[in-house]
């Protein structure tokens, strides 16, 4: 049985805490992200494979399907 990845994941700015849903990449990690709000380029907290790991709703799907090489 197939799982089944969520593509959608709220991404939340630790800087300045706003919020937005985006649609992740199905066959990478996101290692850097821009805020539209403030501009500050996130990047993932250490041992994370990117920023949707560190700050989003969801894992990326790499992770979410165990394929994830980072």
């Amino acid at each position: 049985m197939e799982k089944e990845i969520t593509l959608e994941s709220i991404i939340a700015c630790p800087n300045c805490g706003h919020q937005k849903e985006e649609t992740m990449p199905t066959d990478a990690c996101q290692y850097f992200y821009e805020c539209e709000s403030c501009r500050e380029v996130i990047k993932p907290k250490q041992g994370d494979c990117c920023v949707y790991c560190s700050y989003g709703t969801k894992k990326c799907p790499p992770v979410q399907n165990g394929t994830c090489n980072c």
